[in-house]
């Protein structure tokens, strides 16, 4: 793994990246809830325990760049500051919801702030990623994209084809996008050691000209410092750069991924010892920044807001029937 040079983080800044953390993680353990009561279709992925990724590199772009995102979006989302309400109606197929409830927990969108997906093909969003990089500097701009994809995404055709062709034009300075690996051990139940003969993934990308490297994706402070390096260079360059952050997910694969039998608890409780709330409270606690009563308060703002959201989802309307012929592209 490479170093970044160190940055200081105004106090202000991490204490709100600890309420994000712990507003994402209530968000999502009632999102599991609500997935269990019936209350949301379809099928469900949280990121619980890999939310300092999103959160590090949401933070290091600007306003104006862009971003896709696998199956795993919520937390992707809520970062970058859609209403939370509208993501809780979204996943509750409402008329309320980030795509008036049709696209569900997969397929969270909002343009308007740079968020393009919320994709459910493993890997397929990668090409498209590496399309609106190019577009971003062919209408001369200096925007980002950035592309986050697990591990299992690795192995797909796509990525590949994807990488060829952002290495090709990043010859050029014309393909300004960064490929976030969240590494977070397993695609689905295969570890990455049993699915990838490289399982340093970061590597992969030296086939095709991208410069990469690894880091820790539990601690929202380092990943802050990576990203912040890497996304000035590839705004500044027009170049691809890969990141390999290691992280680890808490909850199964998927909602129906209860009794996880390919792995040991003794594992999980490891890797929860390096929990990205815990790393942050320690930190604020060590700079007299949080106390106990500091944390039940924003313990509670953070269940208040999520309560809201869930309010707002059960008040708002289903789509109508004709809902259905509405954004749709005809041939």
């Amino acid at each position: 793994m490479q170093h970044a040079q160190p940055v200081t983080v105004p106090a202000e800044t991490l204490l709100e990246w600890y309420r994000t953390l712990v507003f994402c993680r209530r968000f999502e353990e009632q999102t599991e809830r609500s997935f269990r009561r019936g209350k949301i279709g379809g099928y469900l992925h949280v990121a619980i325990g890999q939310e300092a990724v999103p959160l590090g590199f949401l933070s290091a772009a600007r306003a104006d760049d862009v971003f896709f995102v696998s199956y795993r979006d919520h937390v992707h989302t809520l970062v970058r500051g859609t209403d939370p309400g509208a993501v809780m109606a979204e996943l509750y197929g409402k008329l309320g919801g980030t795509c008036k409830g049709k696209g569900g927990s997969m397929h969270l969108f909002d343009v308007s702030r740079g968020n393009y997906g919320g994709y459910g093909i493993v890997g397929g969003h990668i090409p498209l990623a590496v399309g609106a990089a190019y577009a971003l500097r062919y209408q001369g701009t200096d925007r980002v994209c950035l592309c986050f994809f697990g591990d299992g995404a690795m192995n797909s055709g796509a990525l590949h084809e994807a990488a060829n062709l952002a290495g090709l034009w990043g010859r050029e300075g014309l393909c300004p996008v960064v490929f976030v690996v969240e590494n977070n051990q397993y695609g689905m139940g295969t570890s990455v050691e049993r699915a990838s003969a490289v399982a340093e993934l970061a590597r992969r990308f030296d086939a095709y000209d991208i410069p990469n490297e690894r880091c820790d994706g539990m601690d929202v402070v380092v990943v802050y410092e990576v990203a912040r390096r890497v996304v000035d260079q590839v705004r500044r360059t027009g170049r691809p750069y890969a990141v390999e952050t290691i992280t680890y997910r808490f909850s199964g694969h998927g909602a129906a991924d209860l009794f996880q039998p390919y792995r040991t608890k003794e594992e999980v409780e490891r890797w929860r010892q390096r929990d990205p709330i815990l790393l942050l409270e320690r930190r604020l606690r060590q700079e007299g920044l949080l106390d106990d009563a500091r944390v039940r308060e924003v313990e509670a703002w953070a269940e208040q807001r999520v309560q809201e959201a869930v309010a707002f989802a059960e008040a708002s309307p289903e789509p109508p029937p004709e809902e259905l012929y509405r954004d749709v592209y005809g041939g």
